[in-house]
């Protein structure tokens, strides 16, 4: 696979990132096959991972890191992320220097290493001055346990907090962005991606396939269920407008993927590649099968009439479902923040 650079790290990363959340408990719980899988990914090219210690409680990285031991580490870009809750004590969450500084640890401990490439804040913490974050980040490079930090699922205010406080009290800064991003899901075309771009961060989408709904299983006349569907009901449930209009989008799109002679796998992760703000698109196997359904896409070029149907199918900048956003402010989702009298 061609090489992109990874923002202004000076990292060069294959254009597709294998995202390990399927390895362990939530997924895959075979730990040799998801280390074969991995094993495979990494000859086939790929020389980006992204895990997080919240993915069934660290076994994910557990699994990262016995994948490594048999290769030459210094050859993997490795991410990983901090910020959900990793246990009952409600200190061991956020974005906390407290937090990120034990969390660290751990996760150099659960991988195995001695460093991480590159360590992400999961989500915003609003509870956390931006500047505490920043302050643990910068200290953990400055110590070598990590080499950059990103962000991930920000909306486009914070990344622009954050690039200013970072330039204000002479911290390190978030040098990549981690965001939803698919055909279905292009909300962050209208400002986090520009932003992005103006600050020369990375950018490393996830759900490229939207949750499988662009993987092939979603469709007129076809089952429509996910393994995730009584977790996160709102980006699934059919009885939701929202999501019968992704039924409908979807049904289209593997329509517009036949005439071109693509799998609709490939037509989903080229769209997201196409896109010149990201560096790399994370996709997230649970089998082998999985696996080798989307190793095609880098090699794949869309034209610009397939392009311009895609845009009529799902319009620039929009969200077919807003709940595939990924993160919400307290001000949306709390009614106390937005009405001044409230019982």
């Amino acid at each position: 696979m061609n090489l992109h650079p990874l923002g202004r790290t000076g990292i060069k990363v294959s254009p597709l990132c294998l995202g390990a959340m399927m390895f362990g408990a939530w997924g895959n719980t075979d730990h040799d096959d998801s280390i074969r899988i991995i094993h495979r990914a990494l000859d086939a090219g790929i020389n980006f991972i992204d895990t997080a210690d919240v993915y069934s409680q660290g076994e994910s990285e557990v699994i990262v890191g016995k994948a490594l031991t048999s290769l030459d580490r210094s050859r993997v870009v490795v991410a990983t992320k901090v910020h959900a809750s990793m246990g009952d004590d409600p200190n061991a969450q956020g974005n906390s220097r407290r937090w990120i500084m034990a969390e660290c640890d751990n996760s150099l401990r659960r991988l195995g290493l001695d460093y991480i490439d590159l360590y992400q804040i999961h989500r915003p913490d609003e509870s956390t001055d931006i500047d505490e974050t920043l302050g643990a980040l910068s200290d953990l490079v400055h110590v070598g346990k990590i080499r950059s930090f990103g962000s991930s699922t920000f909306p486009a205010e914070q990344i622009v907090q954050a690039q200013w406080v970072a330039e204000r009290r002479a911290r390190e800064r978030f040098m990549t962005e981690q965001p939803p991003y698919s055909i279905l899901v292009r909300g962050i075309e209208r400002d986090v991606l520009p932003v992005a771009q103006s600050f020369g961060m990375g950018v490393i989408p996830w759900s490229p396939l939207a949750g499988g709904w662009l993987s092939g299983r979603f469709g007129e006349g076809l089952d429509n269920t996910s393994r995730r569907s009584a977790r996160i009901p709102d980006r699934y449930d059919l009885s939701l407008v929202a999501n019968q209009r992704k039924l409908e989008a979807v049904t289209q799109l593997a329509t517009l993927a036949r005439e071109a002679g693509l799998s609709l796998i490939d037509l989903a992760l080229a769209f997201v590649l196409e896109h010149p703000a990201v560096s790399a698109a994370i996709i997230g196997p649970r089998t082998m099968e999985q696996l080798e359904s989307q190793l095609s896409a880098p090699d794949v070029r869309l034209e610009s009439d397939v392009l311009d149907r895609i845009d009529e199918i799902v319009a620039p900048g929009t969200n077919v479902n807003p709940a595939d956003a990924g993160w919400s402010p307290s001000v949306l989702t709390t009614p106390s923040r937005r009405r001044r009298h409230h019982r």
